[in-house]
């Protein structure tokens, strides 16, 4: 369960477990997770090497150069785990992204299969993923709220919060604000503009702005819908998805459809059905017939977020079946 305080500064209130007694009582906030990520590598001296996924964003890669560390990239197997060949050595920490929200059991066999204190999970698309004993983890709650920005580091390693504030929340806002007033292609151009921006990574605290819409966020309503829309999906889709996916999803960031035949998204966006690619630039360091390929050609992510009522995934759902 995350709350939110009413203070401005470096830090985001969460009510979290205590692990080997030292209470995780708060998280960095900064404008973004990758901020957030550049934050902790450059206080952590002792890392020299960072291993990412092959199957992630340019953005999480971009951190790692600039805290001056060498990349070591590393395959998924079919089950979105870690493949059998990584070894960690001295000085080396592990990067795993918890996929779409349902990779919680990939995460603990990982915890088990390293040292924790040697892993950091990427929960950007997990936000009610259940806090782990690792090294550190990072959450981006725009990926699941209205929000414009903003990334938190929840880590027991001691990191200075961060000395100045972002303000360029009012001009991410803009995508938002058209969504609301208009149609999903009225934001677009702004929405890519907010994007570029955040480009800029250099560890900045939460802005006011976001810090303010988060405190109007119920939690759990959000939970509950996510959940009960994820379900609504997997009934119909699971038979005919080759992705495996775990009963116990638990606040999903969308739905990870994989199937046989081929589903052409132009179809689906054509009859204003959103569906992302991720990520495009995995492309360009995958091997041409390997697993990450697939996802990015062919998962399509199917939102199940708060928005979507059950008449509209069914619409959803006429398009893909």
């Amino acid at each position: 369960m995350r709350t939110i305080d009413t203070a401005v500064g470096g830090y985001f209130e969460l009510e979290l477990p205590s692990i080997d007694g030292t209470p995780y009582q708060q998280a960095l906030r900064y404008q973004s997770a990758r901020a957030a990520f550049l934050a902790l590598l450059r206080q952590s001296p002792n890392v020299k090497r960072v291993f990412m996924p092959y199957y992630i964003c340019d953005a999480m890669l971009a951190p790692v150069q600039a805290a001056g560390k060498d990349i070591c990239f590393y395959g998924l197997n079919e089950k979105l785990a870690v493949n059998s060949q990584v070894t960690l050595g001295v000085g080396d920490l592990l990067l795993y992204v918890n996929y779409f929200g349902i990779c919680t059991k990939q995460c603990e066999e990982l915890l088990q299969r390293f040292d924790p204190a040697q892993i950091v999970l990427d929960c950007s698309q997990a936000f009610y993923a259940q806090l782990q004993d690792c090294y550190a983890t990072i959450y981006s709650p725009r990926k699941f709220f209205g929000i414009p920005d903003g990334g938190l580091l929840v880590t027991a390693s001691p990191i200075s919060p961060p000395e100045f504030q972002d303000a360029g929340s009012k001009d991410r806002i803009w995508h938002l604000i058209k969504r609301l007033g208009g149609t999903a292609e009225d934001g677009y151009q702004d929405f890519k503009n907010a994007e570029g921006s955040l480009d800029d990574m250099e560890p900045r605290g939460m802005s006011n702005i976001t810090q303010r819409l988060l405190q109007a966020v119920n939690f759990e309503a959000v939970h509950v819908a996510r959940n009960q829309n994820f379900a609504y999906l997997r009934n119909f889709l699971d038979e005919t998805n080759t992705l495996e996916i775990s009963p116990d999803v638990n606040g999903p960031h969308c739905y990870p459809y994989l199937p046989a035949r081929s589903v052409k998204k132009e179809n689906l966006i054509k009859n204003r059905v959103f569906v992302a690619t991720y990520w495009p630039d995995v492309l360009s360091r995958a091997k041409y017939n390997s697993f990450e390929t697939k996802l990015v050609n062919q998962c399509i992510p199917i939102p199940c977020d708060q928005r979507y009522s059950a008449e509209t995934l069914a619409r959803v759902l006429d398009l893909i079946l």
